[in-house]
């Protein structure tokens, strides 16, 4: 694996490892449990979901009111009563936690809910705790999220704001100056290939094979994988690998493939702020981040190829019903192949 994912997984596991000192003893077993089947991230993600679990308990209930979220034990899980967990849904509705206002729609309840039913899920099945309550909750029903992506000309239009920043405000032109070879490159790689952001980030020089347009990209677990790309990546990666980023020579992280303007590896943030500022310029009622341009990809590819299987396997997806899920396109595009195949009159006839 290369550096920047072992470094990333450090950096998690810290974070990680810092937040379960304030939970309760007992989930450090949860997190062992689950350390074989869960990323590093997704347990991160539930530690804090935990964390204002436990805050909940401490001010959304009475009989553990003003109890430390430390002091809970295994024993508590047993007294915890599907009211509460209801009303636990209702509370993240709207809430202050550490000093800041947080609200959750239907989504993010389901998350959290989620977390708690893998806790007691884990629980009850080791026998330490007699019912599993949380699978007695029922889940908040969710709606469909509106897919954002660029349409049609759109792509084309971002692809040309990255070179000629018309429409950027003076001070963000003299910025454009100095990257945008390298802003072209990254957005023309992400919409031609779809790879996620982290993906991007993480790529060393070494990755790129022009020779047949290839490149090695590490997935979601650490998985390498082979990617090939088309000609109008293979320039945009070109021009920008050749006329810059070999002629750095004091690069803070010599292997990375784009780097900062202070020569270190880009950061995911760097990359979701210059998609949104390009992105800006041509839709600007869409909120387009990063992800939303392998969304693009994505739809993009089913359209050309009618293959659902293919585009689960170039985007990384371990279960298609991923890849349906998020590619609304597929079912419309579904819909009106029915309408243009469905006729009620026989064309012979005049």
């Amino acid at each position: 694996m290369a550096d920047y994912f072992k470094l990333r997984k450090a950096e998690v596991l810290e974070k990680l490892n810092n937040l379960k000192e304030e939970l309760p003893e007992f989930t450090d077993e949860f997190f062992v449990g689950i350390a074989s089947l869960t990323s590093e991230l997704t347990r991160l993600n539930y530690a804090y979901d935990l964390r204002v679990f436990f805050y909940y308990l401490t001010v959304g209930t009475r009989r553990f009111k003003n109890r430390i979220p430390t002091e809970f034990c295994k024993a508590d899980l047993e007294t915890i009563t599907t009211y509460d967990l209801e009303n636990y849904l209702e509370w993240l509705s709207s809430y202050d936690f550490n000093g800041k206002h947080y609200t959750n729609e239907a989504n993010g309840k389901a998350r959290k809910l989620s977390t708690v039913r893998a806790m007691f899920k884990y629980f009850f099945n080791k026998g330490d705790i007699v019912a599993n309550t949380a699978a007695k909750v029922t889940m908040p029903k969710l709606h469909d999220k509106e897919i954002i992506r660029l349409e049609g000309k759109e792509v084309e239009n971002i692809l040309n704001a990255t070179q000629t920043g018309d429409g950027l405000t003076k001070k963000s032109l003299d910025f454009h100056e100095k990257t945008k070879v390298r802003d072209k490159a990254i957005v023309t790689l992400l919409l031609g290939t779809g790879i996620r952001v982290s993906e991007c980030v993480g790529l060393n020089i070494n990755d790129i094979d022009f020779n047949n347009r290839a490149f090695t990209v590490t997935r979601k677990g650490g998985s390498r994988t082979i990617l090939y790309f088309g000609k109008e990546v293979e320039d945009a990666l070109g021009e920008y690998i050749y006329d810059e980023r070999l002629n750095v020579k004091d690069a803070l992280d010599p292997d990375a493939l784009f780097l900062s303007l202070q020569k270190k590896r880009i950061c995911v943030r760097t990359v979701e702020i210059l998609v949104k500022k390009y992105a800006h310029l041509i839709a600007p009622l869409k909120k387009i981040s990063p992800h939303k341009l392998r969304s693009t990809f994505g739809t993009n590819l089913y359209r050309e190829t009618r293959d659902i299987y293919m585009v689960a396997d170039v985007l990384g997806h371990r279960d298609v019903n991923t890849t349906k899920k998020h590619y609304a396109a597929i079912s419309d595009d579904h819909r009106r192949q029915a309408a243009e195949v469905i006729k009620l009159k026989n064309d012979d006839e005049n």
